[in-house]
């Protein structure tokens, strides 16, 4: 075998192992939605502020995530759910590959982010209690979770990572479209646990988000953000 097949197959390999992962991992379809501003103009990944919290919906009206621009690559990482299911998360999409998305809501105690307030929301630089430079925070009971490798929990309760959104890059024209979910998925518990007050803010808050979803600055999303 020439060194030109050699490292075909390899790639192929590669690409087989990563894909029987994601299989494992349940990537989950949804409709696929693109990130618009709030003139509902697509979002150009090229404008998004390096480490700073945004906040979109999907894939259901009532489901908060993140999505960030980290400013450095973001590699693809092996995981697994708190039930020990292996999954393979793809890494950044962008033209460096540094921006992510991942579900908002707390694998321990199902924190959101609200128009309210927030709990749990990244920091670029360490805050009190031992707060690490550029991981996903939480208040509540102090989960990180380390957005660069895929959300994994580096400490605190939380059991597994949050739930990655997957998003495709149009290189063209810079856009953005989620289109699935990867991961430890909690909606189902998130809806139970909030049913009475979803039912009496959001009464189509398990409707799912299809076609566009709105982008927006966590601090212009939510009146009060929750530093600890």
């Amino acid at each position: 075998m020439d060194r030109r097949s050699f490292i075909g197959s390899c790639a192929l390999v590669s690409a087989a192992s990563f894909d029987a992962l994601a299989g494992n991992g349940k990537v989950k379809s949804y409709a696929r939605a693109v990130l618009v501003d709030e003139r509902g103009d697509p979002i150009k990944a090229a404008s998004l502020k390096p480490h700073t919290n945004y906040v979109f919906h999907y894939p259901f009206e009532a489901t908060p995530a993140f999505l960030l621009d980290l400013g450095k690559p973001a590699l693809p990482q092996a995981l697994s759910t708190k039930d020990r299911v292996a999954y393979a998360w793809p890494g950044g999409v962008g033209r460096q590959k540094s921006v992510v998305a991942y579900s908002a809501i707390c694998a321990h105690q199902l924190v959101y982010p609200t128009k309210d307030v927030s709990f749990i929301s990244f920091r670029k630089k360490r805050a009190q209690r031992g707060v690490q430079d550029e991981l996903i925070h939480c208040c509540a009971d102090h989960s990180q979770y380390d957005p660069a490798k895929g959300a994994e929990v580096l400490s605190g309760p939380a059991p597994q990572p949050l739930a990655a959104v997957l998003l495709e890059h149009d290189a063209k024209t810079d856009s953005l479209t989620a289109y699935a979910t990867m991961g430890g998925e909690l909606f189902d518990d998130f809806f139970k646990k909030y049913e009475a007050k979803l039912s009496l803010e959001a009464p189509n808050a398990k409707n799912a988000v299809a076609g566009r979803s709105t982008v927006r600055e966590l601090e212009k999303f939510c009146r009060n953000s929750i530093q600890c």
